[in-house]
């Protein structure tokens, strides 16, 4: 029964409902799946006794007759995200053997829908990568094929959706961590509007950026990981008090007169070729399907870059203070003074790229250059905001654009030159700056089978057109049903 752990949520919810088959033997399947995976390196820790015990009390819950959404699906939770009693490490050395005492706010909202944690998702150090080679455990492999990328930070939540692992998973964006990697997987992804989701315990890289958001096969599967999660947490100040409606109520619908934007700065030449060909085929469809495409300008795009490694590092060198050597985490052994014990335990806890961006940040954040790139920075921020907002007030309901302007690439084709690799997220970026709602849908391969991603944007707050737009679209396609041959 191994290949029940690749089905979609609604055929699993089939499955468990109609004692096809029972939560054990289903998260039996999904553990199996993650052993004979295990090349692809998705994951940090795999919990399998715990799931186990978890999925009994389920099929008790299922032979009484209960039934919901997610109860009993499995699901895997990127190793940012804190798990009580279960070690969350980051994918860093400093946080090797930390076991957080509480839940995260998402966590205990995936429980309370039943859900049933398989496993810790491997990622980029602290979240601070586009290919996912900054892990302190090593690099994951992209599904469909091993010699490449799978994207980052967030690589391992969707290998693991790709392989047939796991229906869903969680993820966290704050340039394009959801949303690219689900491009380079063949996959679904969405970032939600910045508070619509708590971050409380979710261990924080950029504090304004971040935002948790959740990955699956298909459309629909996606909307019903985002219902669960979503939703104002009094532990989270910057969660939003605002009603979270039912996602899957739009599934379906038409988008007939839809205006769908094409930002101009989007379709350059920068853009390789076999993802501009795919994006101007989805565009095709949804016109097909009754939309209006319309041109539209984001003027400030090409500042995005630069503001986002300004303002992220800025912040993550206040977040990452915290890892001293004294409190938890690594403590480098000797007896040392104060100020050498934090130089040595950082030094040895942190990796290269991490440190790099603590750096980063700590020099723009420095008396005599916070106003020349901290406030500038930021005020340019307000600027890239602003064009979203005009386009969206004058000219469009959704903006359609590449995920990423290139397919996913080799492992270590980029790692030695961090400026190639952040230009990767040049496209994800604008969406956190601006604390938007972003989706990648599959809508196409390269010439070598590799997926290609369509990104959808919308206005804060209007996830149900980013789920109708992208329900439209996957109802006239069928890239989201292509699995690689790990997943078969």
């Amino acid at each position: 029964m191994s290949d029940i752990a690749s089905l979609t949520i609604s055929d699993m919810r089939a499955g468990l409902d109609s004692k096809q088959f029972s939560c054990s033997e289903l998260v039996k399947a999904s553990l199996d799946k993650a052993d004979s995976s295990s090349g692809l390196n998705c994951f940090n820790l795999i919990s399998a006794e715990n799931a186990l015990q978890e999925a009994v009390q389920i099929d008790a819950l299922l032979a009484q007759g209960k039934t919901a959404p997610l109860l009993g699906i499995p699901v895997g939770i990127k190793d940012v995200i804190c798990t009580k009693g279960v070690r969350t490490t980051a994918s860093s050395k400093i946080l090797e053997n930390f076991i957080p005492p509480y839940d995260a706010t998402v966590v205990r909202k995936l429980k309370t829908a039943g859900t049933v944690s398989i496993g810790k998702l491997n990622m980029d150090e602290f979240a601070m990568g586009s290919s996912n080679e900054n892990s302190a455990f090593g690099p994951v492999k992209n599904p469909w094929n091993p010699e490449y990328v799978p994207g980052g930070s967030s690589g391992g939540s969707a290998a693991a959706v790709a392989a047939g692992i796991c229906p869903i998973t969680l993820g966290t964006d704050t340039g394009g961590s959801i949303r690219q990697p689900a491009s380079f997987c063949g996959i679904v992804g969405l970032k939600p509007t910045y508070g619509r989701v708590s971050r409380y315990g979710v261990i924080a890289y950029a504090s304004s950026l971040d935002q948790v958001g959740g990955f699956a096969h298909n459309v629909k599967d996606c909307a019903l990981v985002t219902q669960a999660i979503c939703g104002q947490d009094p532990n989270d100040a910057t969660s939003a008090n605002r009603e979270v409606p039912d996602f899957t109520k739009v599934l379906g619908q038409s988008i007939k007169g839809l205006r769908v934007g094409l930002p101009k700065e989007y379709f350059v030449s920068a853009v390789d070729g076999e993802i501009d060909a795919a994006l101007k085929k989805a565009i095709s469809v949804l016109e097909g399907l009754g939309a209006i495409p319309v041109e539209i300008s984001l003027p400030h795009t090409d500042a995005a870059v630069a503001v986002y490694y300004i303002l992220a590092p800025a912040e993550a060198s206040s977040n990452l203070a915290r890892y001293d050597g004294i409190r938890y985490g690594h403590r480098a052994k000797g007896n040392y003074d104060l100020k050498t014990l934090y130089a040595k335990s950082r030094s040895e806890g942190f990796g290269r790229e991490v440190q790099r961006r603590i750096m980063v940040g700590a020099y723009v954040l420095s008396t005599g250059y916070y106003d020349a790139y901290y406030l500038k920075a930021q005020k340019v921020r307000s600027l890239i905001a602003k064009d979203f907002q005009e386009a969206f007030a004058h000219k469009c309901d959704v903006i359609a654009a590449p995920t990423a302007p290139n397919a996913p690439f080799k492992i270590g084709a980029k790692i030695s030159d961090p400026l190639q690799m952040y230009l990767n997220d040049i496209f994800t970026i604008p969406v956190n700056l601006a604390g938007l709602p972003g989706m990648s849908v599959p809508c196409g391969f390269t010439s070598s089978g590799l997926p290609i991603g369509l990104q959808l944007i919308g206005k804060p707050w209007d996830e149900e057109t980013l789920f109708k737009t992208a329900s439209a679209y996957e109802s006239a396609t069928d890239w989201h049903t292509k699995r690689p041959t790990t997943a078969r």
